[in-house]
């Protein structure tokens, strides 16, 4: 991957679900020292500060969704944002929880639309994601943008997905929290997911490889979701919605290097960390370090950290 323009946007998105804490990501990953990490590799860093969603109706709290109005006004805003980003640079954007995914995602495939080229989003997560609202038991939204820019229906309100990503466009990996009706959903779908189990058996770089090839030869933008919760709270503990046996610090770091070996990452997101629950930034190092790998951090070059 040659030297790249990073556009840092802050998402602080907390509408998307019910425990709060995410709104202080954004300015966690820069205490935690991601903008000189990207520089010393040799990359331009344009911080665009923290974006505000767009104007939403205030919500109340007697609907089965958690702040929809809110939940909508960000992705509008980022919608957009990502979108102008794209001509710019590669946007990272930091969350904030996953429903800036439902902004980003669609954002950045109206670009890749508007270039003639296909849009590829890795999703690197414990879940699916692929709810709608009228499918989600617990109401929380940041369980839907996969299915929300793949142009499943119901997203009454929402701005029109122009550009849905095809679902064959899609790779799910570190998978072992997926509910029922999310199960049966993909169970019908073109969506390649690789489980636990899977990584387990097979190892994270194969189905990783496969896809990278799959994006290549189609001369595709990409996409890559990175939630906290893909990896193991023993490692990650900052993020509500924790799911023991996730991947391994030297996976993550994997995944990240072949990312930026294969030169295809074209926009990020870097989501679910919620600082409030955090033991002295690890979290955040740790996101930050990942980041850094994706851009070209090699092992010789890592900083090695000490937690007492």
């Amino acid at each position: 991957m040659p030297p790249q323009t990073c556009i840092l946007i802050g998402a602080p998105v907390d509408s998307g679900k019910r425990r709060d804490g995410c709104l202080m990501g954004p300015d966690a990953f820069r205490t935690a020292g991601l903008s000189s990490a990207l520089s010393d590799l040799g990359h331009s860093v344009e911080d665009l500060g923290n974006l505000s969603p767009a104007p939403y109706t205030p919500d109340t709290d007697d609907g089965p969704l958690v702040a929809p109005n809110e939940t909508i006004g960000w992705t509008k805003q980022l919608m957009a944002s990502a979108e102008q980003a794209m001509t710019q640079g590669m946007p990272i954007f930091l969350g904030g929880d996953h429903a800036l995914s439902l902004g980003s995602v669609a954002g950045v495939a109206n670009y890749a639309a508007d270039q003639g080229r296909p849009q590829f989003v890795l999703w690197l997560d414990a879940h699916t994601d692929f709810h709608t609202p009228l499918t989600t038991d617990s109401g929380n939204l940041h369980g839907t943008p996969v299915g929300y820019f793949t142009g499943r229906s119901d997203f009454n309100g929402f701005p029109t997905v122009k550009n849905p990503v095809p679902q064959e466009n899609v790779c799910m990996i570190g998978l072992r929290s997926v509910d029922t009706p999310e199960r049966l959903a993909l169970e019908a779908s073109n969506i390649h997911r690789h489980d636990m189990r899977d990584i387990d058996e097979n190892g994270i770089a194969r189905p990783l490889s496969a896809f990278l090839n799959r994006v290549a030869q189609a001369n595709g933008f990409l996409h890559v979701s990175l939630d906290v919760d893909f990896l193991d709270p023993s490692v990650a503990p900052a993020v509500g919605t924790t799911v023991p046996g996730g991947a391994t610090v030297r996976e993550g770091h994997l995944i990240c290097e072949m990312l930026h070996d294969s030169g295809l990452m074209t926009s990020l997101d870097l989501v679910e960390l919620n600082p409030f629950l955090d033991e002295r930034g690890r979290t955040a190092h740790l996101m930050v370090d990942l980041c850094a790998s994706a851009l070209g951090r090699r092992v010789f070059d890592r900083p090695t950290r000490s937690y007492p």
